[in-house]
């Protein structure tokens, strides 16, 4: 098994700097259900991994992000598998935002919610936004763009949640949206990381323009509890 913590994220996470959000035990963890859907195990071995299927609620799901596939725990059903990239940044290049930015917090947690819906940035439930860091663009009043935090493990932290409305793409918000939260978490002496679809080459080739690279392949499994 590799060693480092970024091939085991999620678990790294909810065991460490994010332990407080997580619902399990010592062999299999999910961060809390309005917090988002991701879920690891101690290990990858099939007992250890059967522990999951206790953390899925009916009617919901958990995700996995691991460096390959997992065979389904019994009990669960796989709704679905894709490659996805995980991407580092040691530095992020300056460039100062030709936008107004705004600091995000729990009197905006109704429009972001809306926002993330629409937009399908990734996992996003009624409580996301208190992971922290989130900041936005508003436009005639109303939140058309927005990034922010995700998991956390000690030395790293994830970009999440970025999007944009889309009557106001193509402005650049994103960009700067993502520039700015990656380099408060470089000031803060972490190092910023983010995950993203294999497919999506125009995400991926606007993170590489912002400073961040490849780190590894990983496989994001969705589960469900198989129908009685």
């Amino acid at each position: 098994m590799s060693s480092h913590p970024l091939d085991r994220a999620v678990w790294h996470a909810l065991t460490s700097r994010q332990a407080h959000l997580a619902e399990g035990n010592d062999r299999a963890l999910r961060i809390g259900a309005d917090y988002g859907l991701f879920a690891a195990s101690r290990d990858l071995a099939p007992e250890t991994l059967a522990g999951l299927t206790a953390l899925i609620p009916h009617g919901g799901v958990i995700g996995i992000v691991e460096t390959s596939a997992i065979a389904p725990p019994p009990g669960t059903t796989e709704v679905m598998c894709g490659d996805v990239r995980q991407m580092i940044a040691d530095r992020i290049e300056p460039k100062e935002p030709a936008f107004d930015i705004v600091t995000l917090n729990d009197g905006d947690a109704e429009e972001m919610l809306a926002l993330a819906t629409l937009t399908e940035p990734g996992p996003f439930f009624r409580r996301t936004h208190q992971l922290g860091g989130f900041i936005g663009v508003r436009q005639q009043g109303k939140l058309v763009a927005m990034a922010g935090e995700r998991l956390k493990l000690p030395g790293f932290t994830e970009v999440s949640a970025v999007c944009t409305h889309p009557d106001w793409r193509g402005k650049g918000y994103a960009g700067g949206l993502m520039r700015i939260a990656a380099t408060r978490i470089l000031e803060r002496g972490e190092t910023p990381f983010l995950h993203v679809y294999a497919a999506n080459s125009g995400a991926i080739a606007l993170y590489e323009t912002l400073g961040f690279r490849f780190r590894g392949a990983m496989t994001f499994t969705v589960l469900r509890l198989q129908n009685p």
